[in-house]
């Protein structure tokens, strides 16, 4: 019975070794927005401190440039 359950230990650390050399990286599939990009976003409440979030992209002003002569 000892021998058993040694096997089965065993088994279960080589399984979770095996995965160990290579860890799991969250990336985003969508990339984030560049800082010429606007949106206007909205939220609204839901039931249980949750809320629903919509954006949708808005047309940016071109960037003013002032000169002054002196």
């Amino acid at each position: 019975m000892r021998r058993l359950s040694t096997i089965a230990a065993l088994l279960l650390a080589a399984a979770a070794s095996a995965c160990a050399p290579n860890p799991i990286i969250a990336r985003d599939p969508v990339p984030a927005p560049g800082p010429t990009d606007a949106y206007a976003c909205q939220s609204r409440p839901l039931p249980l401190n949750a809320f629903t979030t919509g954006c949708r992209p808005v047309p940016t002003s071109p960037p003013v440039v002032l000169q002054s002569r002196g």
